[in-house]
């Protein structure tokens, strides 16, 4: 386990003495996996690809698109016809916010390389100004791929459901609520449950 990454020995400790729940969790499967993503354009690419869809779905798409393009690289992305994006599987909204991403990365109005360096509020900022970026996809980005330890992602069903499941907070001022009390670990919070969501549905 890298202890600089979300999921180490030592925040485990400590968010298990924090809430029982995750002692159960963690008693029942085990840690979490470090889940973790390279940073930058592909990335981006795939977790605005996975909006509101499973991940296998998602990844289908990608590797058709993938496959299609010679480099998976803004320039190549925005010289794809609506024709060619339907061919790939990808609609014609997530076409637009893929080009949107692409056109911003292309016209240096984002720069990807410098998130790393930026604390979440103003991460947040920048991704959200890009059109197809809301807050479910930054934060993914946030724990994915910049590693961060308390983000904890409101919009995620997977992560809704499972409080729901495990506890008495159903709505989402009693979930975000009951999230406060697991910072500043709460994204190593969110990959327990998603731990749970994917074991009990056998899915690793």
């Amino acid at each position: 386990m890298n202890e600089h990454g979300i999921v180490n020995e030592k925040d485990i400790k400590g968010l298990l003495r924090r809430d029982k729940l995750f002692a159960a969790i963690h008693k029942q499967y085990g840690p979490p996996p470090a889940w973790g993503r390279d940073p930058g354009f592909v990335s981006l690419s795939k977790i605005i690809l996975e909006q509101q869809v499973s991940l296998a779905s998602a990844n289908a798409h990608f590797q058709k698109l993938n496959t299609y393009v010679p480099e998976f690289s803004p320039a190549h992305i925005l010289k794809l016809t609506d024709e060619e994006m339907r061919t790939c599987q990808i609609s014609r909204q997530k076409a637009k916010y893929l080009r949107e991403l692409s056109t911003a990365i292309s016209t240096k109005s984002l720069d990807l390389e410098s998130l790393s360096t930026l604390g979440e509020p103003e991460v947040r900022i920048i991704l959200t100004a890009v059109k197809g970026i809301g807050h479910w996809t930054t934060d993914i980005y946030l724990m994915f791929c910049l590693q961060s330890k308390d983000i904890f992602p409101i919009g995620d069903i997977a992560v809704v459901n499972t409080v729901r499941e495990l506890t008495d907070a159903h709505s989402q001022e009693e979930i975000l609520a009951l999230a406060e009390k697991w910072r500043p670990l709460r994204s190593l919070a969110t990959y327990f449950l998603w731990h749970h969501y994917l074991k009990k549905r056998h899915r690793t």
